[in-house]
């Protein structure tokens, strides 16, 4: 006797979670490649499109904070999503993350989101700060492990070593790298001592590899920085929306380097020159001043010598009324001294030149 076999018989709302479930254990998470169409934001929250190709199409849904680069109808994109049958029995991705593929998709998401970001002014020359001439405190933001990174710290260390140099490693490419970055600069901002320079670089790559750069809340991160930013990702031709918005843009991480620090060497020489080509004018001015204070001692010697003569002639006036003075002087002039009381009846004493006389006062007669 044949067995019949007893096929289960599921509720509608039964039926989506088995689907849901069997999708969550088979595809936990899909990435898919398509053309975007019917993109809408609804109510500034929700993000809703279609991703397409030739064969299909798949209704895609997003919360608007995911979405970190602008896109529109006709870009190709991936998108990281978790496939899922709605309750109305629609199936639709429930995105993570979405990337724009392909060179002519990432050129027109750049120019989509510079146009939007010049037009708020984050590139404004005026809003620009200008970097330390010699800073003695400098937060780097790369991937240690890059040769990028090396070609840095070895040109720092050779134009200008002894820098405290704070480093943070974090990945510069792929999804993940955008809020590393980001979370490291809100840490240098938030530190009680502040670097004086944060420089955030990459070595060069495809345009996909330098995308993370073109990241929407990267960008603001770097403009709304505290401390001013040198950014220097990818080749010389390269330039990210992080390097129009950074204080001070370089063209390579050894370029940014060189941005930073002057070459010690380079000062050294400046300045031996400036010494020799100043040298001459400064034994000028020395002999000029030495001149000058021998003139001047000149004078001074001169004016003490006058000084001098003229105190030499009060002297020898001042000796010859001293001199005429001098009582033996008078005597020699056939003068005579009288000593006593000069009343009559009293003895006094005379002195002439040569003698001294004792003689009675016999009258005396008022003048």
């Amino acid at each position: 006797m044949e067995k019949t076999q007893i096929k289960p018989i599921f509720s509608v709302s039964d039926f989506i979670a088995v689907v849901n479930q069997t999708l969550e254990y088979a595809y936990p998470t899909v990435e898919v490649e398509g053309e975007v169409a019917s993109f809408k934001v609804n109510q500034g929250k929700y993000v809703f499109f279609d991703i397409k190709d030739a064969g299909g199409s798949i209704g895609c849904f997003m919360s608007v904070w995911q979405l970190r680069v602008p896109i529109e109808d006709g870009m190709k994109v991936i998108v990281s999503a978790v496939p899922k049958l709605t309750q109305w029995g629609k199936f639709s991705l429930t995105v993570k993350t979405i990337r724009p593929s392909g060179e002519g998709a990432l050129k027109k998401s750049f120019e989509l989101l510079k146009s939007k970001l010049e037009t708020e002014g984050l590139f404004a020359p005026e809003r620009k700060r200008r970097l330390p001439i010699v800073p003695q405190h400098v937060a780097v933001i790369a991937s240690t492990q890059s040769a990028g990174y090396a070609d840095f710290i070895k040109i720092l260390n050779d134009r200008f070593g002894g820098l405290r140099v704070d480093v943070a490693h974090v990945q510069v490419q792929g999804t993940d790298a955008p809020d590393q970055i980001i979370r490291v600069i809100n840490y240098f901002n938030q530190q009680e001592s502040l670097p004086e320079v944060i420089v955030i670089i990459r070595g060069g790559g495809s345009a996909d590899d330098l995308s993370a750069f073109n990241d929407e809340p990267l960008v603001r991160a770097i403009a709304g920085s505290r401390i001013p930013t040198l950014v220097g990702v990818g080749h010389e031709i390269d330039t990210s929306l992080s390097d129009l918005t950074a204080d001070v843009s370089a063209a390579t991480p050894s370029n940014a380097a060189q941005i930073l620090v002057p070459d010690r060497m380079e000062i050294i020489r400046a300045v031996r020159a400036q010494v020799i080509s100043l040298l001459p004018r400064v034994l000028q001015l020395i002999d000029g001043q030495r001149q000058s204070v021998k003139d001047m001692m000149i004078n001074v010697i001169d004016a003490v010598e006058r000084a001098a003569d003229e105190q030499m002639r009060r002297l020898l006036s001042l000796r010859n009324v001293l001199t005429q003075l001098d009582p033996n002087v008078v005597l020699a002039r056939g003068y005579a001294l009288i000593r006593g009381n000069v009343k009559v009846g009293a003895t006094i004493e005379i002195e002439t030149n040569k003698v001294i006389l004792e003689a009675e006062v016999k009258n005396v007669i008022n003048k």
